[in-house]
């Protein structure tokens, strides 16, 4: 807040935004906001920050920023009304916009939650633990997917004292995977365009996908817990488990797909639900960072901010076409998409 007053904006705040993050609509207003109904902030608004699409009809001397999703869904862009949209989903990964990268914020935060609720409902503990009774070997963890959620999952199981094994389709994340102190799983498997624009893992055909889950059962068959986070930027999850090679796993065991927003990595999984299998429990939790929201919104309020300011000059909006990160983002304006990633999505290009 104290960056947006600095830079010359006048902010307003939805009533009640904050409550469920622990923030309170008094906390704003000592920072210097001006709260009002929800029904009134279009109206006043110039510049609309949201986390999804915004639900109020937006205007066409308006700009919305907000994660928007789509390559997922554009047929939900609100492009009738004129307004210009920004969709944070669509940041370029370069390192200028690191601190605007709402995609990797909150997947840190769901990559380390996989683990304390997977951790939950595992039927054993994670680390060693010597005792008078005798010694609990450590449990063993596999982290299918090493992104940044994979990532943040591995030093978390890691943290916690298991055995922690990973395998993503890029061989480039071998390094980052062992510097955590994680052991790789290579396969063998020929890979060499398994990652696409902006570090992304890429769809691969279904042939590859059919001989990695052959190749993967045999290691499954060995994890007391398994994380998959694999996804690829507006598409459903690739099925990484199928059903036959989670009834290789053991009676105990758990799966804890965090892709389950996006069908999941697991056939078996159940948005929002956690079920048994076979003895293998199968959670497909949705939202994630929502549990933790605090900080969830903590680190999306920086990314926004950023992003927002990167345009502002004198106290007024920028949009400087000639800058990467804006035309990398810019969604839609004067009533047309214009992305050229959503328009070939859509099948107009």
């Amino acid at each position: 807040m104290a960056a947006l007053k600095k830079a010359k904006l006048d902010v307003i705040v939805e009533a009640g935004a904050g409550e469920a993050a622990g923030f309170s609509d008094k906390a704003y207003q000592d920072a210097g906001a001006e709260i009002v109904a929800a029904r009134d902030l279009v109206e006043k608004a110039g510049v609309l920050l949201s986390i999804r699409v915004p639900s109020q009809a937006l205007k066409p001397n308006q700009t919305a920023i907000a994660v928007f999703d789509p390559l997922w869904a554009p047929q939900e862009v609100p492009v009738s009304s004129g307004a210009t949209l920004f969709s944070l989903d669509l940041v370029p990964r370069t390192t200028r916009a690191q601190a605007m990268d709402v995609l990797s914020s909150q997947a840190n935060l769901a990559g380390y939650l996989s683990v304390l609720l997977a951790s939950t409902e595992l039927s054993k503990i994670l680390p060693m633990m010597t005792t008078a009774a005798g010694t609990i070997a450590p449990a063993k963890v596999l982290i299918l997917g090493a992104g940044v959620a994979g990532l943040q999952a591995i030093a978390t199981a890691r943290r916690l004292g298991a055995v922690v094994s990973a395998y993503d389709v890029r061989p480039v994340v071998k390094e980052q995977v062992e510097s955590l102190g994680a052991r790789f799983v290579e396969l063998p498997l020929e890979t060499p365009d398994a990652q696409g624009t902006g570090g992304y893992a890429k769809a691969m055909g279904e042939e590859f996908y059919a001989k990695q889950r052959q190749l993967l059962g045999d290691v499954l068959a060995e994890m007391d817990m398994v994380i998959t986070t694999a996804a690829v930027p507006g598409m459903k999850a690739p099925i990484l488990v199928t059903q036959p090679m989670v009834e290789r796993m053991m009676p105990g065991s758990v799966l804890m797909d965090i892709a389950a927003e996006r069908g999941g990595n697991c056939e078996l999984t159940q948005g929002g639900e956690t079920i048994l299998h076979n003895g293998v429990k199968i959670c497909g939790p949705l939202n994630l960072p929502s549990r933790v929201a605090t900080h969830a919104s903590q680190l999306f309020s920086k990314n926004i901010q950023t992003f927002l300011l990167n345009m502002v000059k004198d106290g007024e909006l920028n949009v400087n076409m000639e800058d990467p990160i804006v035309t990398g983002s810019l969604l839609a304006r004067d009533g047309q998409i214009v992305h050229s990633m959503v328009l070939e999505r859509m099948g107009a290009k």
